[in-house]
């Protein structure tokens, strides 16, 4: 597990979000699958939920009254020290703007963006709320990955973006994983071709999909079927740990992971 406790290095991942068509039941699937908790941000934060694991929030939830379901997904957010400068460098590498710019109260500093092959990411300038504040825990996000179909463009456009440092994956698998610029942690992957999600009309999307940590792999899809998602593949054991392909009652994907115990040094 990982305790954030200030911003993150520019290009990580620090904060999640999903706008759904029904809040309560959200919060009834996610809180059963994750044992999230939620505090309403009130009238003043748009009603804004925050996604609460022991006592601390790492993702954020609200109501989306749009009744298309390829309007529905995890919203990954990337860490900056200057959202402006780089909404400018977005769209210097040929991105879109589909927020520009702004401020969330005292919170931080916000937009939200498309790649050039149309994935939609957010920026986070961490104020008052840094993000995401536990990682890589039971219930929070541990892996960060885009499907698209031409993995080598976007790793050039990401690495224009953030400074990643994208590397193959060794095999014939068609992917590449991100290295954070300076320390050259990994931070997230590209997946290219087959591995597009659906969206809605069956067209492949290009989009970032999360990872969820979770303590057992099968017994949290035995909860999604439960709570009326569904499974796109089942339990599978990799060298970084047991994970499924699930999406939940509104047909967002994800994935959960019980991940491979850390090697011991």
């Amino acid at each position: 597990m990982t305790q954030v406790t200030a911003n993150v290095p520019e290009g990580t991942p620090n904060w999640l979000d999903i706008g759904v068509p029904d809040l309560e039941r959200a919060k009834t699937f996610y809180g059963t699958l994750f044992g999230w908790q939620f505090e309403d941000t009130g009238p003043e934060g748009g009603h804004y939920n925050m996604c609460m694991l022991r006592g601390e929030p790492v993702a954020g939830m609200m109501r989306n009254p749009d009744d298309q379901p390829a309007q529905y997904w995890w919203n990954v957010y990337f860490a900056t020290d200057d959202c402006d400068g780089l909404v400018k460098r977005v769209t210097d590498a040929g991105g879109e703007v589909v927020a520009p710019a702004m401020d969330v109260m005292d919170q931080g500093r916000m937009a939200i963006l498309k790649d050039p092959q149309g994935a939609q990411f957010g920026l986070w300038q961490g104020q008052a709320h840094p993000g995401s504040r536990i990682v890589n825990a039971p219930g929070s996000f541990v892996w960060n990955e885009l499907a698209t179909p031409d993995s080598a463009a976007a790793g050039e456009f990401y690495r224009a973006v953030f400074g990643y440092e994208p590397e193959p994956m060794p095999g014939d698998m068609d992917y590449l994983v991100l290295r954070r610029a300076g320390d050259g942690r990994y931070i997230g992957g590209i997946l290219g071709g087959s591995g597009l999600v659906l969206g809605g009309g069956g067209d492949p999307v290009p989009s970032w999909t999360t990872y969820f940590a979770v303590d057992d792999a099968d017994a949290a899809v035995r909860k999604v079927r439960a709570g009326g998602g569904t499974v796109d593949s089942e339990p599978a054991d990799s060298p970084y740990g047991r994970a499924a392909a699930v999406r939940d009652p509104f047909g967002v994907p994800l994935h959960v992971m019980k991940p491979a115990p850390e090697p011991e040094s």
